[in-house]
């Protein structure tokens, strides 16, 4: 017949070392996110430094489609002109 199971003893200095080693992990891990959260603020100051640098462009391109068209018309008004002319 088997005694009782007398299972498994940690003692108090293996608690604690494996406390300190997860304080220290837990640490690591903090210091990584705090890392990525500095990189995230840097990627969003840059987003919108391309977002206002491409509506400046946008609002700067519209009046190309007007001068093609005005040209265009200048160019046909000065067409007929020339064909009436005649």
């Amino acid at each position: 017949m088997t005694g009782p199971d007398p299972g498994v003893y940690i003692s108090s200095a293996q608690m604690y070392q494996e406390v300190r080693d997860l304080a220290q992990t837990v640490g690591r891990i903090e210091s990584k996110v705090d890392g990525f959260l500095d990189e995230t603020k840097d990627i969003r100051g840059d987003l919108q430094d391309h977002e206002l640098r491409i509506r400046t462009l946008e609002r700067a391109r519209w009046p190309m489609p007007t001068i093609g068209v005005l040209a265009g018309v200048a160019g046909a008004a000065t067409g007929a002109l020339a064909l009436f002319a005649r």
